[in-house]
């Protein structure tokens, strides 16, 4: 099995890495910023989008308020931008929200974050993908037409590039990610000089369409409601903005002085670019609707269900570059791989934060473990199937996933922000100092106006979103809530009974006797083995078992015993039922039951053979007893291997791997930097 899985393993993720190399794995910013900020700088491809297929339930007359939409938008992301810089440097330990919310507010709403996060980043994988592949898909028709299943490859291909490592899948995502951002800064730079200086008339593809409003002249509180249900739909472009107060780790140092920039120029990217495609669909008259085929019509006709409404930003560049020109192209290309990408952010943050719940006992402890790559594998593993789930169970659809989005990443917005401000409220309270109490104060401004402002915006999410979807992303959370707690619940059960007592107990009482019964099922190598092993360890008392299934073979059993000469009495079970586990279990129970004090011992003889296949015709009803045993109380289970020849040749395989694949041993993280050689100096 090693020799089967360990080739293609290697070929996929690459050699195990030392875990004194981790520090070989830390992120610059320029690598930092596409890692963890792709999905917010990615977003600008669609958030502009939402806003538009909103306000078109009001018809075209609606859009004008979408820059003042845009300028909401920007304001809640500067603070937020402003709020996670004082958290990265308060918390640079990679706890994120979740540990803002635990130190500050209690166990009950860290765990509510960690909660609304989870859900968040496996979102972030459906959506981004989903988006992608529509984005795709207007230049691809297979794409359209196998939308669930290009989704499901792509999620493939995403998680066995993290699998690779953090830093390896981040040269990877930089290139596109840079693409992105210049095209998008060249559109803009070109539309603005194309209309300012040179007085051009640019027309987007669907600047000649009406739209059909389904609510005529909207008013009063249907259309401030409508302008809000817009404001949420824009902020999804602010999804991602916590991943890197969960990240602080993964940075060089100075580790929180590096955050805090990335995150600044992630706030400033982001928000230029928003705006800008914003003021670009508005010039170039882009026409967007929720349902296309009925309310978008040219010449008096509906469009009809063969109509693609393509995105937002594909318009745009076609209105300013021209359709099929090489800078279209390029911005097309990078936007849909972007969108993939984007994903990224997820794969970092999920699996980073179920490490640190992990070692809080609320999820299970293999995801604290590090992979080869030193990554955290089990965590990448898991939040590829939530996210390939959702893909499927939506469709691909994006329009159908972004109504769940953004819901999660707005309550841990708004309980971190929180935490924060009882956070510099109880070191204003021993600090004495008057310039560090002036930057307290300061820090607690920003943060209260933060929590402010995002418990406002969660309010109108939850509001206009809740039918719409939003309450998928609730259930889903309180689903996370819930299986945390019953997980913490366990771990914290099994810690306290096994517990080491101070004083003398029962388990650390030497038992009365030793019983030894050693399983038989005929006379061989392995059987003489155990015998032997058995007759070593000096038991009170040592008898031999076997199961009388087959009348003759029985028979057999116990002439070939006595010719031997074989000094261990041999007891013979009846099966009527030619059963071979039951007979065992009750007849061991009825010891115990006998004298309770006493402790069983059952040895069990098995043979090793060398080739995975091999073991699924050997061994089968020592495993099945095994597992019955291990719930006897009293009871004590020993294999007693015996190798066959193809065991050694495995066992010899193994050897000559032992340098660069090191079966069975445990990674955990994280693991300790190794220090840096001293650089050889010239004579």
């Amino acid at each position: 099995m090693s020799k089967l899985t360990d080739v293609p393993k290697r070929i996929l993720i690459g050699r195990a890495l030392r875990s004194d190399r981790l520090g070989e794995t830390l992120l610059p910013k320029r690598i930092a910023l596409p890692v963890f900020a792709s999905d917010p700088l990615s977003s600008v491809a669609y958030a502009p989008g939402e806003v538009l297929l909103v306000l078109s339930i009001a018809g075209v007359s609606a859009y004008h308020f979408s820059p003042w939409i845009a300028v909401a938008v920007v304001v809640l992301m500067f603070t937020v931008v402003a709020s996670y810089r004082q958290n990265v440097h308060a918390y640079p330990s990679g706890g994120g929200d979740y540990e803002v919310a635990t130190t500050n507010l209690g166990p009950r709403a860290g765990l509510t974050v960690a909660s609304a996060l989870l859900v968040d980043y496996v979102l972030t994988v459906a959506v981004s993908i989903a988006s992608g592949i529509e984005n795709l898909g207007s230049a691809v028709p297979f794409v359209v037409e196998h939308k669930v299943l290009c989704a499901v490859v792509v999620i493939v291909l995403l998680t066995l590039m993290n699998l690779r490592g953090v830093k390896e899948s981040g040269k990877l995502f930089a290139i596109p990610t840079y693409v992105f951002v210049g095209g998008v800064f060249i559109m803009i730079a070109w539309g603005a000089f194309r209309g300012l200086v040179l007085g051009d008339t640019m027309h987007a593809p669907t600047a000649d369409y009406h739209i059909k409003a389904e609510h005529q002249g909207l008013a009063g509180f249907a259309l401030v409601f409508l302008l809000l249900r817009a404001f949420s739909s824009g902020c999804a472009a602010l999804t991602g903005v916590e991943a890197i107060s969960n990240g602080v780790p993964a940075f060089r140092k100075p580790k929180s002085k590096n955050a805090a920039t990335t995150l600044a120029m992630m706030g400033l990217l982001a928000v230029t670019m928003f705006c800008g495609i914003i003021v670009l669909a508005m010039t170039t008259k882009v026409r967007m609707a929720e349902n296309p085929a009925t309310d978008l019509i040219h010449n008096g006709v509906p469009l009809g269900s063969g109509y693609v409404q393509n995105p937002v930003i594909s318009q745009v560049a076609e209105a300013v570059f021209g359709k099929g020109s090489f800078l279209f192209i390029v911005l097309a290309a990078a936007t849909a791989l972007v969108l993939f990408l984007a994903a990224n952010t997820a794969y970092n943050g999920f699996p980073l934060l179920g490490s640190i719940l992990a070692q809080d006992r609320y999820l299970p402890r293999q995801l604290h473990t590090r992979g080869d790559r030193l990554a955290f594998s089990n965590g990448i593993v898991l939040l590829a199937g939530a996210a390939t789930l959702l893909t499927v169970i939506y469709g691909a659809d994006s329009t159908r996933l972004i109504q769940l989005y953004i819901v999660g990443v707005f309550v841990s917005f708004t309980l971190s922000q929180i935490g924060m401000v009882r956070h510099w409220n109880r070191h204003l309270a021993v600090e004495e100092d008057p310039a560090k109490r002036r930057h307290m104060v300061r820090s607690r401004a920003i943060n209260a106006f933060g929590a402010f402002f995002t418990g406002l915006v969660l309010v109108v999410v939850l509001v206009t979103k809740f039918t719409h979807g939003a309450w998928v992303a609730l259930l889903g959370m309180c689903i996370f809530y819930a299986t945390m707690t019953a997980i913490r619940k366990h771990y914290d059960g099994v810690a306290e009974e096994l517990t080491a007592p101070e004083g003398p107990s029962d388990d650390s009482v030497r038992p009365s006797r030793v019983h030894s019964v050693v399983l038989i099922s005929k006379i061989h190598r392995p059987t003489l083995r155990a015998l032997a092993y058995a007759k070593l360890m000096r038991s009170d008392t040592l008898e031999a078992v076997t199961v009388n299934v087959d009348p003759a073979e029985n028979k057999a059993l116990r002439e070939e015993w006595e010719r031997r000469g074989i000094d261990v009495p041999l007891k013979v079970l009846d099966s009527p039922f030619r059963e071979v586990t039951r007979p065992v279990i009750e007849y061991v129970k009825g010891l115990r039951k006998e004298s309770p004090r006493d402790a069983i011992s059952v040895i069990i003889p098995e043979y090793v053979v060398g080739h995975w296949y091999e073991h699924l015709l050997h061994n089968q009803s020592a495993l099945r007893l095994k597992g019955r045993l291990l719930f006897t109380p009293g009871v004590m289970v020993t294999s007693v291997p015996y190798q066959l020849a193809s065991s050694e040749a495995a066992r010899n395989r193994a050897r000559r791997r032992q340098e660069w694949s090191a079966p069975g041993a445990v990674r955990r993280g994280p693991a300790v930097e190794r220090p840096k050689e001293p650089s050889p100096t010239k004579d």
